[in-house]
């Protein structure tokens, strides 16, 4: 696990240590010291703490105009034992409110297992948004499974073409476009 690094080639166009309005402005990275782990297994230095154990995130975009933030996730979600919803919600989902996002779109695909409990804080994260969206991309099948069976995905968009959505070649814009796009649609139809 510790080879796999948070996505990095938007740094032209942000980077969360210097995003006077994120959650992780001014920190300072240790490159060369792993000393974040899951389950016993280091983790690169670049992913953040935000208050679980087993599950990291990267900032790799936000826009306050657009009022969108992009954040890759690392690990296993687990709201059974550590309620990762709650410090998700409290650490990361209610800093960025605060400043004005309501748009979501959390990649999933380095989250390797999911473990549910109730769907409270996704309800009040829903009902925060107002009038955004949360958007899960490229999360594997057997994590929107188990996601699905605790209703999560009557809160974040899953499935369809966000299943395998190649992100990697746009730029943030363009990709926080698209995505608006894909939830529209889906909301015309529903």
């Amino acid at each position: 696990m510790h080879q796999i690094e948070p996505y990095y080639n938007w740094d032209k166009y942000y980077v969360s240590t210097e995003d006077t309005n994120g959650p992780f402005y001014n920190k300072e990275y240790i490159i060369t010291e792993y000393t974040n782990n899951i389950y016993g297994y280091y983790i690169h230095p670049l992913w953040d703490f935000f208050g679980s154990e087993t599950l990291y995130l990267k900032v790799i975009y936000a826009d306050y105009t657009q009022n969108t933030v992009i954040i890759e996730l690392l690990g296993e979600w687990n709201d059974t034992l550590h309620n990762d919803i709650m410090h998700f919600k409290r650490n990361i989902a209610d800093h960025f409110r605060k400043k004005g996002i309501q748009n979501y779109i959390l990649i999933g695909e380095n989250v390797l297992n999911f473990h549910g409990s109730d769907d409270c804080y996704y309800e009040e994260w829903f009902e925060d948004v107002e009038d955004g969206w949360i958007v899960g991309l490229n999360f594997r099948e057997h994590v929107v499974q188990e996601m699905e069976k605790y209703n999560i995905d009557s809160y974040i968009n899953f499935g369809g073409r966000f299943d395998s959505f190649s992100w990697r070649n746009k730029k943030p814009q363009k990709l926080t476009e698209e995505v608006e796009s894909l939830v529209m649609r889906r909301l015309s139809f529903s």
